[in-house]
């Protein structure tokens, strides 16, 4: 079975050019290079063309008032709080890439950014200045107004921004939820004139999970219980977070426990206890954390109302339960991976690849353990 190539670089961008003519001036997706258009990128190009805005039109990139930005400083203050290590880890990991990190609020307002940000060019000084807002209504079609928009993962290239004077830029986005399960913000990775690269749209999710984790641990809680079904080992990014007060109400859950516990709805208007969750006493949880030390803890089979079954891993707050902290970031291995996506793409060239990333061939191979890669 034959299989079909990628399109190159530059037949990408004649698909996308395509698509915008279908969609942007002639209103249906007409031609086949339209299809291949992600639905979310055209609804939001027709939420644009609703709103007056026009793709040739300048943007101003305006900062928020002074007053707006302190509101917005202290009203954000625990998800910067709780988002600056993975961003710090973050922008280490893609530094060699040219791309950087930018933490929005749920309004598209710039809270935070980290990485190799070229201060030189205006292109990128404009959107990582704290306070900018890169909301859909002020900036077009982008990673961030679609992430906040659509509340799913995006990743936007060049001319699949609305506004032409953002063809530039690259990027990725995720939004953040928190505890209520109310998005909270959005993660995004951005470049301005460099390779495509997709693949960044998996490493912004486990991003924002790893936001989101932080967000809940650092909500005080008397119990935070670690859920995943039995076939998966706990302590894990993978793991359902759902924080409980001394009675056992719950006080804050991450997206993947709402996941699970179908019963755990975003915003409910009333409060919910752990024994609407759990077919078993809530005591049972607070027993199994009291008998587990930091350095032994003991998972316990947990069944939910529905008749499914969870392991769970009770644990109390403190600063040396290691299994209650979502694990670092690799950035090695990171690193690693998209220097080797970048050498696959250059069929095995690493001259090339290292041009690409904008590093040495010797730093590719140093980045690669020291030997050529395959």
């Amino acid at each position: 079975m034959l299989s079909v190539r990628p399109p190159s670089s530059v037949q990408r961008l004649q698909q996308i050019a395509q698509a915008r003519e279908a969609v942007l001036h002639g209103g249906q997706a007409s031609s086949p290079s339209a299809d291949l258009t992600e639905a979310w990128i055209a609804r939001s190009w027709r939420r644009c063309l609703a709103n007056g805005q026009r793709p040739g039109q300048q943007i101003s990139f305006d900062l928020i008032a002074p007053q707006a930005a302190r509101r917005t400083e202290e009203a954000n203050h625990a998800l910067v709080q709780a988002a600056r290590p993975v961003l710090e880890k973050l922008g280490a990991a893609i530094a060699s890439t040219r791309y950087f990190a930018i933490l929005t609020n749920a309004q598209g307002v710039v809270v935070d950014v980290n990485g190799a940000i070229d201060r030189h060019d205006r292109r990128a000084d404009l959107i990582t200045r704290i306070g900018v807002d890169l909301s859909e209504a002020s900036v077009g079609t982008t990673a961030i107004g679609a992430a906040l928009t659509e509340l799913q993962p995006v990743w936007l290239h060049r001319g699949e921004h609305f506004f032409d004077a953002n063809s530039s830029y690259s990027c990725a986005g995720a939004p953040l939820f928190g505890p209520d399960g109310q998005c909270a913000g959005m993660l995004d990775l951005t470049g301005v004139d460099v390779v495509e690269r997709p693949e960044l749209k998996h490493l912004v999710v486990q991003s924002a999970r790893s936001i989101e984790n932080a967000l809940m641990q650092s909500r005080p809680h008397e119990l935070m219980v670690r859920l995943n079904w039995s076939s998966h080992s706990l302590g894990e990014e993978t793991d359902g977070l759902i924080c409980l007060d001394p009675d056992g109400w719950v006080t804050g859950a991450n997206p993947v426990a709402r996941q699970m516990v179908s019963s755990l709805k975003a915003g409910a208007a009333a409060p919910m206890h752990c024994s609407e969750l759990f077919a078993i006493p809530f005591e049972m949880l607070f027993d199994a954390a009291k008998s587990a030390s930091s350095a032994s803890c003991q998972s316990i089979d947990v069944p939910l109302w529905s008749g499914l079954r969870l392991q769970a891993l009770p644990l109390r707050p403190g600063p040396d339960n290691r299994a209650a902290r979502a694990p670092d970031l690799r950035l090695k291995d990171v690193e690693a991976a998209l220097i080797r996506k970048a050498v696959s793409d250059a069929k095995g060239n690493v001259m090339k690849a290292a041009r690409t990333l904008g590093i040495s061939r010797a730093t590719v191979y140093r980045r690669l353990g020291g030997s050529k890669p395959k």
